[in-house]
């Protein structure tokens, strides 16, 4: 993935170790997965899989993550029709925002999605498979400084 554009203020230690980063990643090839989001046996999204060689879930709504997993990373694609401000996610009773092409990284399992004040049929986000040693390379810079 592209964890070399993070940079320190995406790196966030309270109220829970996390990393909240908007538009790190390519714009047009994730419009391209984005447009292509209800088939993921499309070109674009099988050169995603072969370019960064990591397992994912394609989810319809970020409800359905899967917190058992060793390191909680979401990719989030947010509906363009959907213009409600999308605070859907307490982590640790830090509220964080559902913005399209924004990456939430965190080891807490202390995340709950909320309900939504205004209906919205689906907020669909991309769960990637990441271990703690990526996990812990990816923060390692931003920890002393």
């Amino acid at each position: 993935m592209n964890w070399k554009k993070l940079r320190k203020p995406h790196y966030h230690k309270d109220p829970v170790e996390y990393i909240y980063a908007t538009a790190i990643f390519d714009l047009r090839e994730y419009d391209s997965l984005y447009e292509n989001q209800n088939n993921l046996s499309h070109q674009v999204w099988q050169e995603f899989d072969a370019k960064y060689k990591t397992g994912y879930e394609f989810l319809q709504d970020i409800q359905d993550l899967n917190l058992n997993k060793e390191v909680i990373c979401l990719w989030f694609f947010k509906d363009r029709s959907d213009k409600d401000a999308g605070v859907d996610i307490d982590l640790s009773s830090k509220l964080i925002t559902y913005n399209p092409n924004t990456f939430l990284i965190t080891e807490s399992k202390k995340l709950k999605i909320l309900e939504r004040k205004k209906f919205f049929p689906n907020r669909p986000a991309l769960q990637i498979d990441l271990s703690k040693k990526i996990f812990d390379e990816i923060t390692e810079p931003f920890k002393n400084r």
